[in-house]
């Protein structure tokens, strides 16, 4: 079920590929659909390949570092 009032943005071949590369598909997951979505936007909505990979690596960095989303600092929410 979509909650989200945005259009979904479908995830590209080439986001699941460096995901599964480094390892950070579960961080991905864990992520609030929101912010999964976000980020998949920003990155297609780039219009050149450059921009693109540097926003991929950008979002890739951020859950690496894991407090961090759209460089604002983000703290997970407690599991209940």
């Amino acid at each position: 079920m979509n909650r989200l009032k945005r259009p979904l943005h479908p995830m590209p071949g080439f986001v699941r590929q460096a995901l599964e590369r480094r390892g950070l598909m579960a961080a991905y997951e864990a992520r609030p659909p929101y912010q999964r979505n976000d980020y998949l936007g920003w990155i297609t909505r780039a219009v050149s390949e450059e921009t693109q990979l540097k926003r991929l690596e950008q979002m890739l960095a951020e859950l690496e570092q894991g407090n961090v989303y759209m460089k604002m600092p983000w703290r997970a929410a407690p599991r209940r």
